[in-house]
């Protein structure tokens, strides 16, 4: 009962998540209507405020979230876990991502679904509860609901525990990663309704000529994910002459920066690069509008913005608005196709080459999309980009990213000197 109590609050508070998303992105757009100009007031001052709360206040929500569930997973000292998971840290990882998306930040909310869902999951850990499972399998089986929840796509939930969390030790979480998942699904179901994500896009492929999108679509997203991932990983080491000492050692001010860079692309964009970038992603697969070419690369440099800026909020959702616009380049090389149907392949291609989690992301495609005609396809690009992506960027991202987290969590355990509180069977040794 505990389980599923902990599963069902973990899918209600990404469905609450969710909603408060939806709300500030639709505010920051009324903003923005008001006078385009705004944004240049908004958008520095709110990643500065992000900045200087996280900073200064929650520690452990800076970011995407999904590195600090992976590094969480590979310690066995529940001071490190506790730096960063906990219900403090899930909370404060809600309002500080929406704050973000209300400054217009191309931030995601599937990073910090993870990390709520972990956190949530952890607090059963110990044995207090009697040891309903170890401390992993919960923090696994937790990071798989938050993606279950926050998209409803319960299988793309249960292959992120098991290809991305798990990919450094054995998945041995079935049972409680089936619960947990299952019945954080039950309550988005129930809150949401069978609804998904990108609504249903019945597009397909006409063979043989189609596997010139699927092999294209491949190619240049796998090499653009791939390089973009090597980018993420180095700016995450430090940043490059007096911008990095600016990063280093006036973090608010450099936050401000990156809004204000984020407002700029913005207003020359036409208003296109601000948020997660779902509503130009479904319009373009919908055929409602025409992305411009220049699209992906200005949504990557917003990103970049917002990773560099170090504010809560995820790359996941922003990746899947790149690869919409890596696939319209694609299909605008290739007159004749199923242009909703290439979109979908520049998706999955992007988000397989950045992740590197090829399995995971054209299982969520597929059940954002709807869409099982394209299951092949789909799966045929996602294997060809990450097989560019390796060899352009040999380290998967949230890995490279976990392992100076989990540096900077036991670093800051080591300088409190706090005595450690085994939950372990070692606790006596």
């Amino acid at each position: 009962m505990l389980l599923v109590g902990a599963a069902l609050l973990a899918g209600l508070i990404a469905i609450v998540f969710a909603i408060g998303a939806e709300l500030a992105i639709e505010a920051h757009a009324h903003l923005i209507g008001v006078s385009p100009w705004l944004t240049l007031l908004i958008a520095p001052a709110g990643f500065a405020a992000m900045a200087w709360v996280a900073q200064r206040y929650f520690p452990g929500t800076q970011g995407s979230g999904i590195p600090q569930a992976i590094a969480a997973s590979h310690s066995d000292d529940p001071r490190v876990r506790g730096k960063l998971l906990s219900l403090r840290i899930a909370f404060a990882k809600v309002g500080l991502t929406l704050g973000g998306l209300l400054s217009g930040g191309s931030i995601g909310r599937e990073g910090p679904s993870v990390q709520i869902g972990a956190s949530v999951m952890h607090t059963l850990a110990g044995r207090r509860f009697g040891r309903i499972a170890s401390s992993r399998n919960l923090i696994v089986a937790g990071s798989g609901a938050g993606v279950a929840a926050a998209f409803n796509t319960p299988l793309g939930g249960i292959m992120f525990s098991i290809e991305e969390m798990c990919r450094r030790h054995a998945f041995r979480a079935n049972s409680t990663t089936l619960t947990v998942v299952i019945f954080a699904g039950l309550m988005s179901l129930a809150v949401l309704g069978n609804y998904t994500y990108f609504g249903r896009t019945p597009a397909a492929l006409a063979w043989p000529a189609g596997i010139w999108p699927v092999l294209m679509c491949g190619a240049l997203g796998g090499l653009l994910g791939g390089a973009f991932s090597r980018v993420l990983i180095a700016s995450s080491r430090g940043l490059p002459g007096r911008i990095g000492i600016l990063a280093s050692e006036r973090p608010v001010l450099f936050a401000a920066v990156c809004g204000l860079g984020t407002a700029i692309i913005g207003l020359a964009s036409g208003g296109l690069t601000y948020g997660t970038g779902y509503t130009e992603s479904k319009a373009a697969l919908e055929g409602t509008t025409q992305l411009p070419f220049y699209f992906f690369l200005a949504k990557l440099l917003v990103i970049w913005l917002a990773f560099v800026s170090r504010i809560p909020g995820g790359v996941f959702a922003p990746a899947l608005a790149v690869g919409t616009g890596v696939g319209d380049i694609v299909a605008q090389m290739l007159p004749g196709e199923n242009d909703a149907a290439i979109l979908v392949l520049g998706m999955v291609a992007f988000l397989s080459a950045m992740t590197q989690s090829p399995i995971t992301s054209f299982v969520i495609v597929m059940e954002m999309t709807a869409n099982h005609e394209m299951l092949l396809p789909l799966m045929t690009a996602s294997v060809i980009a990450h097989g560019f992506s390796k060899s352009v960027s040999p380290l998967a991202l949230y890995d490279a990213l976990a392992a100076p987290t989990l540096r900077r969590a036991e670093a800051q355990v080591r300088a409190e000197g706090v005595p450690r509180i085994s939950h372990g069977p070692a606790a006596g040794l």
